[in-house]
């Protein structure tokens, strides 16, 4: 390592898509994504200090499993997959897919997808009770206040790209005050400042809050940028900055907790290095 230079702080990347054209994909809103695989994923990432991550499956994907399976498999440990599954899904297709990786079912309010709201309580207490997964929502906080009741009640739950809208944060964060996580994710597509909503939602509970780059980026104003890392760590603070980047996403798709170790890729070769 450099002298003076600190440490890579390892990062959970809590919300990625793999767009693989080997798989099923079909237009949504009349939009089809650009290819992304897991070795384009890694390409991009190299250097950041990516140690895992969470798969998450897009409205484009609909209740395709198969790219799924196979970019958990890609990928290795550390990565958890999030899903998309009907109502009628199977108790043994949920065990199939946990043995996979899979630890989420993911409800795409905003772009649609997956199960409907109406399926919502039902489905995501018997994904947890028969595997462990929690639930995760795609929403503009906006409309938090007419399933606050139902998401409060729920085993465990997350919201994507921080609610998405200034106008939603009171209501995001009454939920986080009553154990609902959130990703601080998607910084080009959202309608507020991402530093606010941050630091507000860690003084709320500084457990709630998991990095990750949302790439690649889809119908996003702007893609992820490197400097987003350097947002985060303003925003939050020294004091919790390990449990945003790793700690909190962790334990929330029950990936082994030890921070691993992860090599510095912007130094030079020195001697005896490759």
């Amino acid at each position: 390592m450099r002298a003076g230079a600190e440490p890579r702080r390892p990062v959970f990347d809590a919300h990625l898509h793999i767009v693989d054209p080997r798989f099923p994909l079909t237009q949504n809103q009349g939009y089809l994504p650009p290819a992304f695989t897991v070795a384009r994923y890694r390409e991009r990432v190299a250097g950041l200090g990516i140690g895992g991550g969470a798969v998450v499956s897009g409205s484009f994907q609909g209740f395709d499993q198969a790219y799924l399976r196979a970019a958990l498999a890609a990928l290795g440990p550390g990565y958890a997959g999030v899903t998309q599954v009907p109502a009628t899904v199977t108790d043994e297709e949920i065990g199939g897919l946990d043995a996979a990786g899979v630890r989420a079912v993911r409800f795409n309010v905003r772009r649609g997808g997956s199960a409907t709201l109406d399926q919502l309580d039902r489905l995501a207490r018997r994904v947890h009770e028969v595997a462990g997964w929690h639930t995760e929502l795609y929403v503009d906080a906006r409309d938090l206040p007419d399933l606050a009741a139902t998401l409060a009640a729920l085993p465990a739950v997350s919201v994507d790209h921080l609610g998405l809208h200034r106008d939603g944060l009171p209501h995001l964060l009454d939920l986080v005050e009553r154990g609902v996580k959130v990703k601080a994710t998607g910084f080009g597509r959202v309608d507020l400042d991402p530093a606010t909503a941050m630091a507000a939602i860690v003084r709320a509970d500084p457990a709630a809050l998991m990095f990750g780059t949302d790439l690649p980026s889809t119908r996003a104003r702007r893609p992820f940028s490197d400097d987003d890392l350097a947002l985060v760590a303003e925003a939050v603070g020294g004091e919790h900055l390990d449990a945003v980047l790793w700690d909190n996403a962790a334990a929330f798709y029950r990936i082994d907790p030890r921070r691993p170790h992860v090599p510095d890729l912007r130094e030079p070769p020195g001697p005896g290095r490759p």
